[in-house]
Order: structure tokens, then sequence, then C-alpha cells
């Protein structure tokens, strides 16, 4: 097996936990705050899987940005394309943003918005950092 395919499940089953560590957090906030829940175990089963796998797919993802062979587009596609798709089918499936053309072209606006925001804060970052690393090797 491919040690990308490798590292790209281990880091998923290392961290998919999370999801519905996250979800559990999301379902407390509502109970707090009067905003109670009522799902079918059907429905509570189907959120926990989808955070689960959304979890897993997103700490998996992080392995792109490490193959090195690969172009930085390259590796940023199947990043951004792997979460994208993950966040927009766990959204969907739990009917976090409804089933409407409208409502799920502005949810991809936005996931797109963050998503370069993100990478353009740690471009940035990386950039100064390694500019102050070679100035003190000089």
């Amino acid at each position: 097996m491919n040690r990308h395919v490798k590292e790209y499940l281990h880091r998923g089953m290392l961290f998919g936990g999370f999801g519905p560590i996250v979800l559990g957090i999301i379902f407390l906030i509502h109970e707090l705050t009067g905003n109670g829940l009522s799902l079918s175990g059907f429905e509570l089963f189907i959120a926990i899987l989808s955070t689960y796998l959304l979890a897993f797919v997103q700490a998996g993802a992080s392995v792109f940005n490490q193959i090195e062979e690969w172009p930085l587009a390259k590796s940023l596609a199947c990043h951004f394309g792997s979460i994208y798709v993950a966040y927009s089918l766990c959204y969907l499936i739990n009917s976090w943003i409804p089933f409407d053309l409208l409502v799920f072209l502005i949810f991809t606006a936005v996931f797109v918005l963050v998503y370069a925001v993100i990478w353009l804060t740690v471009y940035l970052i990386l950039k100064s950092t390694s500019k102050r690393m070679n100035k003190t090797l000089s």
C-alpha cells in the first residue's frame, strides 16, 4: 500500500473521533440553551457517522500537503476537493443546510472564501518565517 494512503488512513483514524465529540458539544449547547433536539435513532446514527467521516477526511487530507513530488496546486486542489465534498455531504445529509441550490451556492462561496483566507494566512506566515530564518542564516 502506498505510504501516503497509509498516512491518510492513520491520521483519519487518529482524529476521526473528534467529529462525534464536536457533535456532542453542539447537542449539549442546544440542550443548555433550551433549544432541545428531537432526533430519531436513525438521525442520531447518521449525525454520529457523518461527523466521524468528516473529521476522518479532514485529518487525512492533511497528507496531500506533504507529498513533495506534487506541485502546490495539485496538493491544494486535492485537499480542497476532499474536504469540500466531505463538508457538503455532511451538511446536506444532516439537514444543516437545506437542499436548495441558492443556499448551497452561498455555502460554497463561504467555504471557498474561508478556505482561501486560511491558506493565504498560512502562506504569509510561512513566507515570513522562512524569510526570517534565511536572514538569520546569512
